[in-house]
């Protein structure tokens, strides 16, 4: 094994025993760091007399146009009460569209309206811009292992959405 590799391989193993103490701190910087993760886009929500759940709801219609709500409530894990006053409340002001389904009539479709779209980029942008300046300080490797700390964080059904979404699919 080259040196550099077997250096790698020691803090690997290092990390695989972490203190009470070190998960501690990383507990508590997941909490701090999604703080200022949602830092920006609460407050955009806010002129908007919307929350967290509206965000969540605008984001997945726009990553997936035309998905279902039953798909939307898998993904969310909400109930359905819980995302219908959200959507209802979308669709009133204009940002959701909901089309009965071609096949089955029983299927509403989502998609967010032109006026949607701006809310969802202005939301979005202000994420990327945050995660682009953390990624850009942390490097490629840290990059690379932030995201399969996440991945391993994960549920197995949410791995499953996360995956499909990430892969371009709905």
């Amino acid at each position: 094994m080259a040196e550099g590799a077997s250096a790698v391989a020691q803090s690997g193993e290092s990390l695989l025993f972490l203190t009470d103490e070190q998960l501690r701190k990383g507990i508590e910087a997941m909490f701090f760091a999604y703080r200022g993760f949602t830092a920006d886009p609460d407050r955009i929500l806010q002129d908007h007399a919307y929350g967290r759940a509206h965000h969540r709801a605008i984001h997945f219609i726009h990553r997936a146009p035309g998905t279902t709500v039953n798909n939307l409530l898998a993904i969310l894990g909400v109930t359905k009460q819980s995302l219908n006053r959200v959507l209802r409340c979308l669709i009133e002001d204009g940002l959701v569209e909901s089309r009965v389904g071609n096949r089955d009539k029983r299927e509403r479709h989502l998609y967010l309206t032109a006026r949607g779209d701006a809310l969802e980029q202005q939301l979005s942008d202000a994420q990327r811009e945050r995660m682009r300046a953390a990624y850009r300080a942390a490097g490629p490797e840290a990059v690379a292992g932030f995201r399969q700390v996440l991945e391993a964080m994960m549920d197995p059904d949410m791995r499953r959405h996360f995956t499909r979404l990430a892969d371009g699919g709905v």
